[in-house]
């Protein structure tokens, strides 16, 4: 299932993320059918199938950098794959559609700092989506850091 409700809580995103009484967009439908994909391919370490969501120009990093760890869908994949060969593991909890973003909350477990935290650390990941692609990732320790990222970005289109 595809969490819409807790990014309307929250106030996260560009006012068009409501459910019931408005007729689903093709914009819409396209974000939940990426979400979904999204979901399945993080839950089940598929990095084939992330591959296929990502832009061949990708970037992730941290917030607002102005070079980015990843600057392209190869670069993303390697740098899941290392993780997922030091033991690093993800579980998603959640896949929120906030607009053209979405904002995935995650347990991370395997690294220095989740062993620090007793095992497990949330860690929430913002996908900025474009025709279809996700096209920028960044991670955040903190949900209200992701949440004003989010916001910032939809305030600029």
């Amino acid at each position: 299932m595809i969490s819409v409700s807790d990014a309307e809580k929250n106030g996260v995103g560009d006012g068009h993320n409501t459910v019931g009484g408005n007729p689903m967009t093709e914009q819409r439908e396209t974000m939940e059918t990426i979400a979904g994909k999204v979901r399945i391919a993080l839950e089940s370490a598929d990095l084939s199938a992330f591959k296929e969501l990502l832009d061949p120009d990708v970037h992730w990093g941290a917030p607002d950098a102005r070079r980015p760890a990843c600057r392209n869908r190869d670069q993303v994949i390697d740098w899941y794959q290392r993780g997922r060969d030091a033991g690093v593991r993800g579980d998603v909890s959640d896949v929120a559609i906030c607009g053209e973003q979405l904002l995935v909350t995650m347990t991370v477990r395997g690294t220095g700092d989740a062993e620090e935290r007793g095992g497990a650390a949330l860690r929430w990941q913002v996908l900025a989506v474009d025709r279809g692609r996700v096209v920028d990732i960044v991670g955040f320790d903190d949900r209200a850091d992701a949440v004003a990222y989010i916001d910032k970005r939809a305030s600029r289109t």
